[in-house]
């Protein structure tokens, strides 16, 4: 595999590694764009040529030096944008994990934090999106290629960890949050990474089964779909007054059964039983809380 053997490469799209990377330095002066814009198009025509030589040959046969000849630069050069040659396959994600950031950062403080979490994962989804063929291509290659599945793991946590912190920081009872959004006291922090977590594998969850449907479909709808189940199921009631995107929940709205059988797995007694349920991975979220529900109900009548 080949990797850089300098104690301290140059990258110039940010830090690596970062959670919550700095901006790029693209503002200010057209010289300082002009000069970001030609590093961004640098790193794609890098990112093109590996994967169109993993395609061709196959991965673990294409060099560091093949991917440079191919762009047509030295492979001093490859370095300066990527440390590794699997690093090639993921060269938006340090753009788009500040463009999240930024978002949570500037999110209104009277918006629900899961709304602005859900927005902030939608982020990722389109950056896929943008591209269809290529990342249906890059999908395929990762499934073949372990390295490659393990780089995508850690980049999965790097998102995990931004969202828990927002959400942490919206618990924080030093901070200005809307009254009522204080969950279970010593429970916030669970609530905060159980949260995170739902919302980053909805969007896993909704990619993989559009990027193995050819990248055909109307994912972002998907997806919302998919936040409205994780929204009922972790966080099925809402303060009064709470604004959510676009709308102002009003004290006493009703909530749905669906609603209900949530409230109450939340507001469980520690010494009920434990339920284990099976469910395919590719089934709607909606489809895998109706199975739990009726495999509680089941198990409440046995």
């Amino acid at each position: 595999m080949d990797r850089v053997q300098s104690a301290s490469p140059q990258h110039s799209a940010g830090p690596r590694g970062a959670d919550r990377p700095s901006g790029t330095g693209a503002e200010g002066n057209p010289g300082n764009r002009r000069a970001a814009a030609q590093r961004q198009q640098m790193r794609q025509d890098l990112a093109t040529a590996a994967m169109e030589l993993f395609a061709s040959q196959g991965y673990e046969e294409t060099t560091v030096d093949q991917i440079a000849a191919a762009a047509g630069v030295a492979r001093r050069t490859f370095f300066r944008y990527f440390r590794s040659k699997e690093e090639a396959i993921f060269p938006d994600h340090d753009d788009t994990l500040v463009r999240v950031a930024d978002l949570l950062a500037s999110a209104e403080s009277d918006e629900h934090p899961l709304d602005v979490v859900c927005r902030g994962i939608k982020e990722v989804l389109r950056m896929y999106a943008s591209t269809p063929a290529v990342s249906v291509a890059r999908y395929q290659l990762i499934r073949q290629v372990p390295a490659l599945r393990e780089r995508e793991i850690a980049v999965v946590a790097r998102y995990e960890r931004l969202f828990t912190r927002y959400l942490l920081g919206r618990f924080d009872t030093g901070g200005e949050i809307p009254s009522g959004w204080q969950r279970a006291g010593e429970d916030d922090s669970m609530l905060a990474e159980v949260s995170a977590a739902a919302v980053v594998a909805a969007h896993n969850h909704v990619l993989r089964r559009w990027l193995r449907a050819g990248g055909r479909g109307d994912v972002e709808a998907q997806l919302d779909h998919s936040f409205e189940v994780i929204r009922r199921t972790f966080w099925a009631s809402t303060a009064p007054g709470v604004r959510r995107r676009g709308s102002l929940v009003a004290p006493g709205a009703s909530v749905t059964p669906l609603e209900e059988a949530a409230a109450s797995a939340l507001s469980a007694s520690p010494g009920g039983e434990v339920l284990i349920t099976v469910a395919r991975t590719d089934a709607p979220l909606d489809v895998v809380v109706d199975s739990i529900r009726a495999a509680l109900s089941s198990a409440r009548h046995a």
